[in-house]
């Protein structure tokens, strides 16, 4: 989760926007915003969807153990 939350704080610091800001688009509380960004958060998928979405970010998937 940490490395999710740098993530989506350094987008959301590219883009100029405070997590104020961020917490208001995306429709989550800035206690749980601010606990992603930190990796100290377990949102569910839902909630981390609607932050990546707002910022412009997908989330991929894979399986362990297969090559493709």
């Amino acid at each position: 989760m940490k490395e999710i939350g740098q993530v989506i704080r350094n987008r959301r610091k590219l883009l100029g926007v405070s997590q104020n800001q961020l917490a208001t688009i995306a429709g989550v509380g800035i206690n749980t915003l601010t606990k992603i960004e930190r990796g100290e958060g377990n949102p569910s998928l839902s909630v981390l969807m609607r932050v990546l979405n707002s910022l412009g970010l997908v989330l991929s998937v894979k399986v362990k153990g297969t090559e493709v």
